[in-house]
């Protein structure tokens, strides 16, 4: 996840901290302020000059808190309420016009939290695609080994995914291209210039592989490129669900879309 720019998370204990500190280093927010004083003034001033927030306290506080500067919801920043072990991710404001369905949505995926999701909205579903990287002429069963290793790392099978993407330079890999036959899956590549315009999404940058196809990762960039293109009007952006994995053939990452 890209770090977000005026993003500010508040944590007022011990537990809350250490989870702040935790989201910080995974790029949900950008600043973290514990206990600060005086609270109030400090969390208004912060929401009144459009700051999202993420408040690690019960709901009920933030309440209280914000109540005074509320606005409309066409013009707050989005707010999200978490519990200080991390257990749920409530969009408490602006949850539609101010993104922050979207964030939570986010921060759930990056936290393995339960998304708690109170606004009226169209129910949405996952779409799954599986980036995948490897050697000239990786055996099938390599590839998929690894693809099913891959997936149980979010409990999904390969039932689960609709579709199996890589770079340009392996349209022609018979692995890959038996795998998907035998998934019944479709197998889309891309350039190494299409796959570096999501490398701000990358989990890890690899300068080797930028000098061997041009761009800084394959089965992540892959991935997410490939849900984006199968994204309908009403789609939220593509999100990496399971970062790289690798053996010594091969790299499989999952991306994930929502969409009705």
């Amino acid at each position: 996840m890209s770090k977000s720019n005026n993003s500010t998370i508040i944590s007022l204990t011990d537990n809350g901290q250490q989870l702040a500190s935790r989201l910080i280093k995974l790029g949900v927010a950008t600043r973290h302020k514990h206990k600060p004083k005086p609270f109030a003034e400090q969390v208004q001033s912060l929401f009144s000059s459009g700051e999202r927030l993420i408040l690690i306290c019960a709901t009920g506080i933030a309440i209280r808190t914000l109540a005074p500067v509320l606005a409309d919801k066409y013009t707050d920043p989005a707010v999200l309420v978490l519990d200080e072990h991390g257990r749920f991710v409530i969009p408490l404001l602006s949850g539609h016009e101010g993104g922050a369905n979207e964030w939570a949505r986010e921060v759930a995926s990056v936290i393995e939290a339960q998304l708690v999701i109170t606004s009226a909205q169209t129910y949405l579903k996952p779409t799954y695609i599986a980036g995948m990287g490897c050697e000239r002429h990786c055996p099938k069963r390599v590839l998929r080994q690894l693809l099913e290793e891959t997936l149980h790392q979010s409990n999904l099978t390969v039932n689960d995914l609709s579709g199996i993407a890589s770079i340009d330079v392996k349209h022609d890999e018979v692995g890959l291209i038996e795998l998907a036959t035998e998934l019944k899956l479709p197998f889309h590549t891309y350039s190494a210039n299409i796959l570096r315009t999501v490398e701000d999404q990358l989990t890890q940058k690899s300068e080797i592989v930028f000098k061997e196809v041009g761009c800084y990762g394959v089965a992540e960039a892959a991935a997410l490129v490939d849900a984006d293109n199968m994204a309908r009007d009403n789609a939220i952006k593509p999100e990496l669900l399971i970062p790289k994995h690798k053996n010594r053939q091969a790299t499989c990452a999952v991306a994930r879309i929502y969409q009705s």
